[in-house]
C-alpha cells in the first residue's frame, strides 16, 4: 500500500477522489486525448490514441479512482486495444497484454506517490 491514515488522503475539497491519484491519472494519461472526465466519480476515460510510430494499432484506456485515500487498491485501469485491417481499413478488437495495464497502473501510482512526498514538510 502506498499510504494509510489521514495524512495519505489528499486535501482537495472540489473532487471526491483522492486528488494524488487523479492527478497522477491525467499526468500519466496526459498524451492521450481526453473523452470524458468526472472527479467526483473518480473515472477518467480517453479517446482512441494511435501512436505515429505505429498507426495500425490503437489504445484506449478508462480509469477508475476508487477512494479518497491514497492506496494501490484505490485505483483500477482497464486498457483497450484495437487493430487495423490493411484491407479494410476497420478496426477489430485485440487483447491487451496484462502486463501493459499493470506498468500504466503502476506509473500513476508512482506519480501520485511523488505527488504525496513532494507535499510533505520538508520536502
Amino acid at each position: 500500500m502506498l499510504g494509510s491514515g489521514p495524512r495519505a488522503t489528499a486535501p482537495d475539497a472540489g473532487i471526491g477522489v483522492n486528488a494524488f491519484l487523479w492527478r497522477a491519472s491525467l499526468d500519466t494519461l496526459s498524451f492521450m486525448p481526453l473523452e470524458q472526465i468526472d472527479p467526483f466519480g473518480g473515472v477518467i476515460i480517453t479517446d482512441w490514441y494511435a501512436n505515429p510510430e505505429a498507426p495500425e494499432e490503437r489504445f484506449k484506456a478508462t480509469v477508475y479512482v476508487l477512494d479518497s485515500r491514497l492506496r494501490a487498491d484505490a485505483l483500477s485501469v482497464q486498457l483497450f486495444r484495437q487493430a487495423r485491417n490493411p484491407s479494410t481499413g476497420d478496426w477489430t478488437d485485440v487483447v491487451v497484454d496484462q502486463g501493459t495495464r499493470i506498468q500504466v497502473e503502476n506509473a500513476i501510482l508512482t506519480r501520485a506517490r511523488q505527488m504525496r512526498i513532494s507535499q510533505l514538510p520538508g520536502s
